[in-house]
């Protein structure tokens, strides 16, 4: 591997966002103790030391949706309804004209897999460029090769050194170079709907064994505002005794949010664990619940 300085975070107009993030965290982690006892908003203002009105404004900037709708988005029974078994093939729904959000986040996603080779020589002969970026959870860590996305991870301020070793750990023999120049491209195109265009795909690369990359493929066709359980989707690769397994590849996701391992669900609705953290997982589902008005 390259030698590495510390990684740098890139600071844009979009420091904002990350800022919110932040208090937005903190609410949805009392949210996520709390959903039982339905907090009401002057609760959660508390919890973050904030005036009710000024909460909700900055909350509803952030989600799409109030506090309340989030808390809805985010409990049990709403994770129940997300799961389907009989979601629609994406070439079915493109067929029949599905639009918005739900199905641009699909659409526009072009994907290929590196051969068993490549995988096995752990990066070997591979450059990854990465940059870190402010986003609506957190920071991201983009990484990118010259085919396309390969790579994306979060963290909070302070754990930068931590993702990127995390990142690097998967395909140790790889060269890294810092470069949010190109990555800043792919940031701005990820995190806006306004850039979900079928018509513009978002070139992905996966890096995995056949059989995680089967886990991916089937994560890829989830629709925004639905989920599947760990079981539904081993039976949709044909490895129905393979939950586990599943479950496994589902964690080892590089491309985290694009390749969405956060609609990944317990058979019961809950939401299990997630890479990079409960909280996070429970904010990106809130978040989709208000680009699509899924509350």
């Amino acid at each position: 591997m390259n030698a590495m300085t510390r990684p740098q975070t890139i600071l844009t107009d979009e420091i904002t966002t990350g800022a919110d993030y932040e208090i937005v965290r903190r609410v949805i982690e009392t949210i996520s103790e709390n959903y039982r006892e339905q907090p009401s908003l002057e609760d959660l203002a508390a919890s973050v030391e904030m005036e009710p009105t000024a909460l909700q404004k900055l909350f509803t900037r952030w989600a799409g949706l109030s506090p309340k709708g989030f808390l809805q988005a985010v409990t049990l029974d709403h994770a129940r309804r997300l799961l389907s078994s009989d979601l629609p093939l994406l070439d079915t729904a493109y067929e029949v004209g599905l639009s918005g959000p739900g199905r641009l986040h699909d659409l526009f996603v072009t994907h290929e897999a590196m051969s068993p080779g490549e995988y096995k020589a752990k990066g070997a002969g591979l450059t990854l460029r990465y940059g870190f970026h402010v986003c609506p959870f957190g920071l991201a860590l983009i990484m990118v090769t010259d085919r396309g996305l390969a790579g994306l991870a979060f963290c909070d301020p302070g754990g930068e050194k931590a993702a990127l070793d995390d990142m690097t750990g998967r395909w140790p023999q790889a060269g890294y170079v810092e470069d949010m120049g190109a990555t800043a491209l792919y940031a701005a195109r990820i995190f806006d709907p306004a850039n979900w265009r079928p018509d513009r795909p978002l070139r992905v690369v996966l890096i995995g064994t056949d059989f995680q990359v089967s886990v991916w493929n089937a994560l890829l066709k989830i629709p925004m505002g639905k989920a599947l359980a760990y079981s539904e989707i081993a039976d949709r690769i044909g490895r129905p005794e393979a939950p586990r397994a599943v479950g496994a590849a589902v964690g080892a996701n590089p491309v985290s949010f694009v390749v969405p391992c956060h609609r990944a669900v317990g058979k019961s609705g809950a939401l299990t664990g997630y890479h990079w953290g409960l909280t996070r997982k429970r904010a990106i589902l809130g978040w989709e619940a208000g680009q699509i008005g899924d509350v």
